[in-house]
């Protein structure tokens, strides 16, 4: 069975050989503290960790949705251990001079109301932008590689809130939805109108697997919004987006969010948008809740407690055995609910996939050096 097989036949209840060996990440502290901890130097970024691990691959279409240009990353000063920065976004905002991982202090946003939308981000915005697309070129070269693939391959439906929030900043973005509710629509409208034209492109001349979205739009006692806001906002172009995906074939759709989900997940699913990712427990989603409350309505990728792997290995076997009868019925690809963080020990990684691999069936991979790329390290 390939990756792809195995990837589509799970999320959608059918039987398979072991359910996708698949991960979300890890902070670049994580590596830091494992390279003192056994993790060979060389395993520095996540898709080298991916390669490292011996995952299954994805892949996703290359089309550009954001802003393009971007603004101009610019170091403005630095400040002992902080560096002030204008950010892609155009924020200004304070980080760690070192490099060490953690949440940018943000001091100002470029998106204030109307004029700047109007004077520095709808024409960053532009639906009909040609830089969207892929160079016809690559593109053909890209789609005969496809044809010929082994693992699952999807297409961005990208972010209707968690832009804009990241655009004006977490109080601005929530003030606007009463304040100027217009000027809001028209940001997702657009938004959502260079989604559609980047899926009418690419789906009739690739098989696409799954749609693939980002929105970080809650906390730990739930949404930025209103679940009310979100659903006369949202929830309409979340279904103008998901219908396009589904006319091409396209049926496991899903958005990255952090945070306590629960109150959101039903619209979610009222707007198309089927699988909940990376579930966080640790904030209040528990997804065998989910399952139990929503049943093979919602696919779930994630959902197993880091503070588990923070713990030791009798709390990863109580975890991985909780959620195993789960896992089990199908619909769900289990893989840690967010970025591994550094308090995990490298040897309870170890043992975690080790234990998961155990418990749900997948084979351990050949060891490393015999699976090594042979130009492996000569870009470092």
């Amino acid at each position: 069975m390939t990756h792809r097989e195995r990837f589509l036949r799970t999320l959608h209840f059918e039987p398979v050989d072991h359910v996708p060996d698949m991960e979300f990440g890890y902070w670049d502290d994580t590596f830091r503290a494992w390279h003192e901890q056994g993790l060979p130097r060389e395993v520095g970024s996540n898709e080298e960790a991916d390669l490292y691990f011996g995952f299954a691959p994805a892949g996703q279409v290359p089309v550009h949705q954001g802003l393009l240009p971007g603004f101009e990353y610019e170091v403005l000063e630095v400040r002992g251990e902080q560096t002030l920065v204008r950010d892609e976004h155009g924020a200004t905002c304070l980080i760690h001079t070192s490099g060490q991982s953690s949440i940018p202090h943000f001091l100002d946003f470029a998106l204030k109301g109307r004029h700047e939308w109007e004077r520095d981000f709808r024409p960053r915005l532009d639906p009909d932008d040609p830089r969207r697309l892929p160079d016809p070129a690559h593109w053909e070269q890209l789609r005969k590689e496809w044809g010929h693939r082994d693992y699952p391959l999807g297409i961005g439906i990208a972010s209707l809130y968690g832009w804009m929030r990241d655009w004006m900043g977490f109080e601005r973005a929530a003030m606007m939805v009463h304040d100027d509710p217009g000027l809001v629509e028209e940001i997702m409208e657009t938004i959502t109108r260079i989604v559609i034209k980047t899926i009418e492109f690419a789906a009739p001349q690739v098989e696409l697997d799954f749609g693939a979205g980002w929105e970080d739009m809650c906390f730990n006692m739930g949404p930025m919004i209103s679940p009310a806001a979100f659903e006369r906002l949202m929830v309409p172009r979340y279904q103008r987006i998901t219908d396009t995906l589904k006319r091409h074939g396209v049926d496991i759709i899903y958005t990255d969010c952090d945070g306590n989900i629960n109150q959101l997940v039903g619209l979610w699913l009222k707007g198309g948008v089927n699988t909940m990712f990376p579930v966080e427990v640790a904030a209040g989603t528990d997804p065998i809740a989910l399952r139990d409350r929503f049943g093979r309505e919602v696919l779930l990728m994630g959902g197993v407690n880091k503070r588990a792997l923070i713990a030791g290995k009798e709390a990863i076997r109580a975890e991985l055995g909780r959620i195993k009868p789960y896992v089990d019925e199908g619909g769900w690809i289990p893989h840690v609910d967010h970025r591994v963080p550094p308090d995990v020990t490298f040897e309870n990684y170890l043992y975690y996939l080790a234990h998961k691999r155990q418990v749900f069936g997948i084979p351990e991979p050949a060891p490393w050096e015999e699976r090594k790329p042979l130009e492996w390290g000569t870009t470092r």
